[in-house]
């Protein structure tokens, strides 16, 4: 026989071992086998092409290359144009959608694995070889179809759940191009007559820089404003004004309890009325809110994974002590990752400290879950997420703005963020009782001073324009950003005439001039030394979150 004619039997046998293997060596087999898992895994499809029904394997190929197509076409979009695509992928319809082609996908797959089990031949292949090939086809059934199949669950969960928690009404406008949305801590704990906000946030943010301010108000503030344009404004038309018994979180038991017929078309008429006391208050249009129950916040937290902070000072709290009792204990400065019950604690605290302090840390909790909510983060931990935002969420944020507001939050991380609280330390002290005797047209300065500085930073070319970078610094406005040269001195004007003076008291010690600790901050709590305590907690307003 000629080489020509070996060669041409060697090229005409090969074909035939695929299509029928027992031509060949148990080698063969073998290798046949891991070449027809191989295609399924990365060409599905391309099994049946080889070894199958041709016809079963070119669709399966179409519907695959339609796919990476659909993929990559996404991928661009997502660079070139992310607000479409997040709108797009956040709407009920796709999200169903969405959830039914992942569906259809996994079983799919499913069945071009079942397929491909039939074209291996498994009863040819070597004894030793059978369990190996058995568990490598289990497992990429468990990655491939298992996989597609949980996507698919997670995405219906996903749209249940935002579905249960937006709204479905109009799209909320930007004024004056900025999205304002109140942020509430709600509790309606034990001991309490009906449903009161102690953490009470605006959140402003720039619709096209994503720059954010956010405005905090004590709970306590008094003779919140109305606009003329108010329902309330007939009932308070000097403002909330009736006293000690009229603090700004009392508001929103007082009418659900007494004036829910002012707000005949609302489902929360309580939160449209504090959306009323802050937009009258700081002089900015509020449209949206989002009020979170406090009690639940731990399960956000924990379906996050945590959050991270970097404390500047000591925070009592209820926890366990280091005999493994429970009672007062204290979080030293320092990093610290907590689950929810503990970042609810140290948002919370304010015992040996006050109110002002309190809201700084609540600015930095809320702060440090917003750097770590990443695409990461939502991958891996989208069921935990959508079940404890679904219990613990309320807002009229529409669900068809959502990918829009996504979008925004994205850009917004990338930016610093400038806080102003209507009270010490940004107003006075905390002896002055500015927010029990509040100065409406100062409040309503300094925050269009902020969004002033904001715009001018943004014609200046941003943070590394022609001022050049500087650090958020605290002051009399709150968290300042560099601008330009002028305005830099403007608000270093504004701090030296309004600011309170610096305490330059040095940080206690223990009696041998060492550092405090929290065996002895306990035991010092136990004997009744408050004013050691109140000084150790007089700095743990200082926070930053920690990526």
């Amino acid at each position: 026989m000629t080489d020509s004619a070996i060669s041409y039997h060697r090229f005409t046998a090969q074909p035939d071992v695929i299509r029928t293997p027992q031509r060949g060596s148990e080698t063969d087999r073998t290798r046949r086998a891991f070449m027809l898992l191989g295609l399924t895994l990365f060409i599905p499809g391309g099994a049946q092409i080889a070894a199958g029904s041709k016809t079963i394997g070119r669709i399966a190929l179409a519907v695959t290359v339609a796919c990476w197509f659909t993929a990559l076409l996404l991928g661009l979009m997502f660079l070139t144009m992310r607000g479409v695509v997040l709108s797009m992928l956040t709407q009920p319809f796709m999200l169903w959608l969405s959830a039914v082609v992942l569906g259809a996908l996994a079983l799919g797959w499913l069945l071009l694995w079942l397929d491909t089990f039939r074209l291996i031949h498994f009863a040819s292949l070597a004894p030793g070889m059978k369990p190996i090939v058995a568990v490598v086809l289990v497992v990429l059934i468990v990655l491939t179809s298992g996989g597609l199949g949980y996507a698919a669950k997670l995405v219906n969960e996903g749209r249940a759940a935002l579905g249960g928690i937006f709204a479905g009404g109009p799209a909320i406008p930007a004024v004056d191009g900025r999205y304002n949305f109140l942020l509430m801590g709600a509790d309606a704990g034990e001991g309490r007559e009906g449903l009161r906000p102690d953490s009470i946030h605006v959140v402003s943010v720039n619709e096209d820089s994503a720059e954010t301010i956010i405005f905090s108000i004590p709970r306590n503030f008094q003779n919140a404003q109305f606009s003329e344009d108010s329902p309330l404004n007939t009932v308070y038309p000097a403002g909330y004004d009736c006293g000690d018994e009229c603090i700004i979180n009392s508001l929103y038991t007082d009418v659900m309890n007494n004036h829910q017929d002012l707000y005949p078309e609302s489902e929360d008429p309580g939160a449209e009325a504090m959306m009323d006391a802050v937009s009258g208050t700081l002089n900015l249009e509020v449209s949206g809110y989002v009020m979170i129950d406090m009690g639940g916040f731990e399960d956000l937290v924990d379906a996050m994974g945590g959050v991270t902070v970097d404390s500047g000072g000591w925070v009592p709290y209820r926890g366990a002590l280091p005999d493994g009792t429970w009672g007062d204990n204290w979080w030293a400065p320092g990093v610290h990752e907590f689950s929810g019950q503990e970042a609810l604690a140290y948002a919370r605290s304010r015992t040996f400290s006050s109110d002002y302090n309190r809201i700084q840390r609540q600015q930095c909790i809320q702060q440090a879950m917003m750097s770590q909510f990443n695409p990461q983060t939502l991958l891996s931990r989208f069921s935990e997420i959508m079940q404890a935002g679904g219990n613990v969420v309320e807002t009229n944020l529409p669900q068809s703005q959502l990918g829009s507001f996504l979008d925004l939050a994205v850009d917004a991380q990338g930016q610093q963020t400038q806080r102003l609280v209507l009270g010490a330390p940004d107003f006075e002290s905390d002896g002055n009782l500015f927010s029990t005797y509040p100065d409406f047209d100062l409040i309503q300065q300094r925050v269009d001073q902020l969004i002033a500085n904001e715009q001018e930073q943004n014609d200046d070319g941003g943070l590394f324009g022609s001022a050049g970078f500087l650090p958020a610094q605290s002051g009399a406005l709150g968290v300042m950003l560099a601008t330009a040269p002028q305005a830099q001195e403007q608000a270093a004007d504004a701090v030296e005439e309004d600011a309170a003076p610096i305490d330059s008291t040095p940080p206690p010690t223990q009696p041998d001039g060492s550092e405090l600790t929290r065996e002895y901050l306990v035991e010092a709590q136990q004997n009744g030394q408050v004013d050691l305590l109140q000084q150790a907690a007089s700095t743990n307003y200082l926070c930053e979150p920690v990526n």
